[in-house]
């Protein structure tokens, strides 16, 4: 497999040759912390990440970014910490609209 980087990844491990999770800080709809070890932090596929809260009570499990459900994120080994930080910048995307709401809330995320 040949990886052709474009533009430099904040997420790309060199030493491993792999993509790794961001591990964004925040809930991007209300902005509460969400620490490495957060056992609230709730990603999509492509990695929106939101609190537990505001997945079940606004979200209703649907990402407004993509439309698939959530799952908890994983925990980065506080070993793998220094090598390989969170995502420092912030994403703060309130959602005032969720547009895959209506079409897939009653929907199992698995068959969306």
């Amino acid at each position: 497999m040949v990886l052709l980087l474009i533009e430099p990844l904040d997420n790309f491990s060199p030493a491993k040759n792999i993509l790794m999770l961001q591990i964004r800080l925040t809930c991007e709809n209300c902005d509460k912390a969400l620490p490495n070890d957060s056992s609230e932090a709730m990603i999509c596929s492509y990695e929106c990440t939101y609190c537990q809260d505001c997945v079940q009570d606004i979200l209703l499990n649907v990402c407004p970014n993509c439309g698939g459900g959530f799952e908890k994120r994983p925990t980065r080994p506080y070993a793998d910490l220094s090598r390989n930080p969170p995502r420092k910048d912030k994403v703060f995307k309130p959602v005032k609209i969720n547009k895959y709401l209506k079409k897939n809330k009653d929907i199992p995320p698995r068959e969306r």
